[in-house]
């Protein structure tokens, strides 16, 4: 058996200051990407208002169906998966039954 050598990591840096972070802040211009959001949806808009959806709205609710379908398919692979591995353990467990009475049978018929 070997031995593992063990792995220094190095140390984690101290986390920021206060004075760090609102130094950081002020030295920023109001164009940076850090403090852009995205537009809200506004409060009067509801689906029984009648006005049509914006294309950033269907967007965002195309990528949400989109991102649903995928966990749900990802889901379904999983389980498939489970049951493929349990039908290959069934399948090598009756491979070997298989095996073991034709072996039987030859040396009967010997």
């Amino acid at each position: 058996m070997s031995a593992k050598a063990k792995r220094v990591l190095s140390t984690r840096p101290e986390p920021p200051s206060v004075e760090q972070i609102l130094a950081d802040l002020q030295s920023t211009h109001p164009g940076d990407p850090i403090f852009i959001l995205p537009t809200e949806p506004s409060q009067d808009h509801s689906p029984s208002s009648g006005s049509p959806p914006s294309p950033a709205e269907e967007e965002r609710e195309r990528l949400y169906h989109l991102s649903r379908s995928y966990v749900g398919m990802n889901q379904q692979l999983q389980a498939a998966r489970e049951r493929l591995r349990e039908q290959r353990e069934e399948l090598l467990r009756a491979r070997a039954v298989l095996e073991r009475d034709v072996a039987d049978m030859r040396q009967k018929a010997c």
